[in-house]
């Protein structure tokens, strides 16, 4: 293993930066050319790339985002795009593929190593936390900081005003991100795709909360809940069934994807950084990196993507609990 390549691709996330700067210096450690590729897929069928130093990822590792850029890229779906994708490949000498990013990501990855029989790791970076074998994905602790950074704030004008507010967070296909900064910043209900929570029951809820004296409340609604309604439309019909709310809507969006990566995202992605470069310069190949109870593990990429997550039910018992 003399040249490894590294690519993030789909959505950014914070920790990125803080991963590609590990594979960095660690291919400097094990005395391995590192080339990073620009913008994901669409760079390897571009070969936009370049070789990148210790100098290359100086002043990074506090930064969100990614110094490499993301796209999506249609072509690298096709056998003809992906052809071009090896040709950079054997172009540039690279002998083995670091890919970060999440479930698409690895499906490209995948292809690559079926295909050509190219060795490929991968790195989960995705705040939705959605990936099969892992614990915590890269960017999910520092989105979860920064959503509840924002509730904090946006309770302050509840309370002021006697306001109940909806707050939709990221989370298209799982409520993690919901379910636990909802129960950190005390959301009196928490919407998710995997539970079906009934619009009346949720009525039922607000209307117990007032008869208690409660004067303000927060929704935390995932993106994904799945009532057939819109975050907007929901709200809508509660403040015509409870016309003493004052209902206010409020989308976080991509706010959540931004930021400084927390110590844990930092941490995490310096040592999702170390193994993937130690696993190709072992010859293993087709493997995710990931964590469990602190500790690095590695996942089939086959699994991490076919696989799917559940919901902790335990912090759903919880948060009824709470909802008291």
């Amino acid at each position: 293993m003399k040249t490894i390549g590294v690519l993030t691709s789909g959505g950014d996330s914070p920790g990125m930066n803080t991963a590609l700067r590990s594979i960095v210096r660690t291919c400097a450690h094990y005395k391995i050319k590192c080339v990073g590729i620009v913008r994901g897929y669409s760079g390897l069928i571009e070969d936009n790339t370049k070789v990148l130093n210790t100098r290359s990822v100086r002043g990074i590792i506090n930064k969100g985002g990614t110094f490499l850029y993301s796209a999506r890229c249609d072509e690298f779906r096709q056998a003809s795009g992906r052809k071009k994708a090896y040709k950079t490949l054997r172009n540039n000498n690279i002998d083995g593929l670091i890919v970060i990013g999440g479930d698409g990501s690895f499906t490209g990855a995948l292809k690559l190593k079926d295909e050509f029989n190219f060795p490929v790791i991968g790195i989960p970076g995705t705040i939705d936390n959605d990936i099969f074998g892992t614990s915590h994905t890269l960017g999910y602790d520092t989105a979860l900081n920064t959503v509840m950074d924002a509730i904090d704030k946006i309770r302050d004008s509840a309370i002021s005003h006697d306001r109940l507010f909806f707050v939709e967070v990221m989370g298209k296909d799982a409520g993690y991100i919901a379910l636990r900064s909802g129960i950190a910043i005390g959301a009196q209900e928490i919407l998710i795709p995997e539970v079906n929570t009934k619009i009346n029951d949720l009525i039922d809820s607000l209307k117990n909360s007032k008869k208690s004296g409660k004067t303000s409340s927060i929704i935390v609604v995932a993106e994904g809940y799945k009532p057939g309604k819109n975050v907007y439309q929901i709200a809508d019909e509660i403040q015509e069934k409870l016309p003493n709310y004052q209902v206010r809507v409020s989308v976080l969006g991509h706010i959540q994807r931004g930021g400084r990566p927390s110590c844990f995202d930092r941490v995490l992605g310096t040592k999702m950084g170390v193994k993937a470069v130690e696993l190709l310069k072992d010859a293993k190949t087709g493997i995710m990196v990931g964590t469990q109870h602190g500790k690095i593990v590695t996942v089939p990429l086959k699994k991490a993507i076919s696989e799917k997550t559940k919901i902790d039910k335990d912090l759903l018992r919880i948060s009824k609990i709470m909802n008291t």
